[in-house]
């Protein structure tokens, strides 16, 4: 892994300055360097670790990739049969490397497997794809250049280790010699008092956890004037979202980026304090160092300025390939260049993310991504959040159908229609809406449209119909 030489350095430089606080247990660099390697010489070659957030998961971690040896990150909130489904297949399929008691807390090979990373489960077998210890090494580089990590700030990522988005937050600052903290499960009370009394300078979280924290910590006048960074993943953030998280953190650069755990970072950009927001567009940003980007058609041929394809990369961040659940789409390359599927568009430089080909709604022989629509809806006035799919039609094949949270009392589909006009093409509008109690999420906190189907048909309590 490229952070263990990393911890020592830090660990001899700096060896009584906080490295992790988790849970509000802490671990001095030197403290980290000391646990993790009196697991090394107990440590098999290949580990599942499934366990909540602690230190001990931390120092666990870091042995479990010490040398040659690779690490797949369970989440303990799986089901239990799953989780032993999940072990089993990665006895059979990893290929060990060869280890030894004596092995030093030190990095591998930086061509070899480390990490064996597996994808959320909600609705499917994870599949399970391998990183190489260079590939991680180039998104540090990257990222901490990107984002400006800087190695006295302190980073709060709220969210389960087992997620890829706060497991690369915890090895980049690990890498960075900067203080990462996380919490035992998220609570907004929690963040709140972390950010107030230890010094949070940082946020990586996901666009509904940001929400929450702005919104509740204006009102409980929590102050977040010493966050300078907020990094947001997950999907692009909506207007609401945005105006709250920077009336509370008014001196914070929020950051959003598009990525994929197969493909590490693509493209983001930083929105600074005093930047105006451009509201209800799908631009992500432009390429992160080391990363060339095209839109490419399904044969692999380039497609020109505004016209929307694959959204391919070329880097040195790309996963190696897949230990099982590959159907030959979900890391397809073409030439060298790579795409999990999510179509988009470049304008100018700057990418435009539509979504996920299988979110697509194919409705009157139009195709419609619903996270445009979604975007176009959050800026409309009086809506807190949307979230849009697709319902099946005898006479269109699909019609597009919308949900919305209202930021104040109530809204009518009128409202919303008047305020598309502007905003979205007339093909793409939906043509049935839906006032939520609250968003369809997973467990992991993101948008689920699905979830929003099912909703409608069994006409749950969390969803009405709008009436014009």
């Amino acid at each position: 892994m490229p952070f263990l030489n990393r911890i020592q350095r830090w660990a001899e430089e700096r060896p009584h300055d906080t490295a992790v606080v988790i849970a509000g247990r802490r671990l001095s660099w030197a403290e980290l360097r000391d646990s993790a390697a009196a697991l090394v010489p107990h440590t098999k070659s290949v580990t599942s670790l499934c366990e909540a957030n602690s230190v001990d998961f931390a120092a666990r971690f870091a042995a479990a990739v010490a040398a040659g040896r690779q690490c797949a990150v369970l989440d303990p909130a799986w089901p239990g049969l799953l989780q032993e489904d999940m072990k089993r297949r990665v006895d059979a399929c990893a290929q060990p490397a060869a280890v030894s008691p004596d092995d030093e807390l030190a990095d591998g090979d930086p061509g070899s497997t480390f990490l064996i990373g597996l994808t959320s489960g909600t609705t499917s077998i994870p599949k399970a794809f391998t990183r190489s210890r260079r590939s991680w090494q180039e998104s540090f580089e990257a990222s901490i250049e990107f984002f400006g990590l800087r190695a006295d700030d302190v980073t709060l990522a709220p969210g389960p280790l087992a997620a890829s988005l706060n497991l690369y937050a915890l090895a980049e600052c690990l890498y960075a010699g900067s203080e990462f903290q996380t919490l035992q499960s998220f609570d907004v009370g929690d963040v709140h008092a972390a950010i107030t009394h230890d010094r949070v300078t940082r946020l990586v979280l996901v666009p509904t956890m940001l929400r929450m924290l702005s919104e509740r910590g204006l009102t409980g006048c929590v102050d977040a004037s010493g966050v300078r960074t907020i990094i947001c993943a997950g999907s692009k953030l909506d207007a609401r979202t945005l105006e709250a998280a920077r009336r509370w953190a008014p001196n914070a650069t929020i950051f959003e980026y598009y990525g994929a755990s197969e493909l590490s970072f693509v493209s983001g950009a930083g929105l600074a304090a005093s930047q105006p927001a451009v509201l209800g567009g799908t631009g992500i940003g432009r390429a992160f160092p080391g990363v060339d980007v095209r839109i490419l058609d399904d044969s692999g041929q380039p497609l020109p300025d505004g016209e929307s394809g694959n959204i391919c990369i070329r880097s040195a961040m790309v996963s190696n390939s897949y230990l099982w659940g590959d159907d030959g789409e979900a890391l397809k390359s073409f030439d060298g260049w790579f795409t999990v599927g999510d179509q988009g568009y470049l304008s100018e430089g700057e990418l435009h993310i539509l979504g996920r080909r299988a979110d697509m709604i194919l409705t009157s022989g139009k195709n419609v991504y619903p996270h445009e629509v979604e975007l176009a809806l959050s800026a409309v006035p009086g809506v807190s959040a949307a979230v849009a799919a697709g319902m099946p039609d005898d006479l269109r094949g699909e019609r597009v159908v919308a949900g919305v949270v209202p930021s104040h009392g109530g809204i009518t589909a009128t409202q919303l229609r008047a305020g598309l006009e502007d905003l979205l093409a007339r093909d793409k509008r939906p043509l049935q809406y839906y006032l939520l109690s609250e968003l369809p999420t997973t467990d992991r906190g993101k948008v689920s449209r699905s979830l929003l189907l099912d909703w409608i048909s069994s006409r749950d309590r969390r969803v009405r119909s709008l009436d014009s």
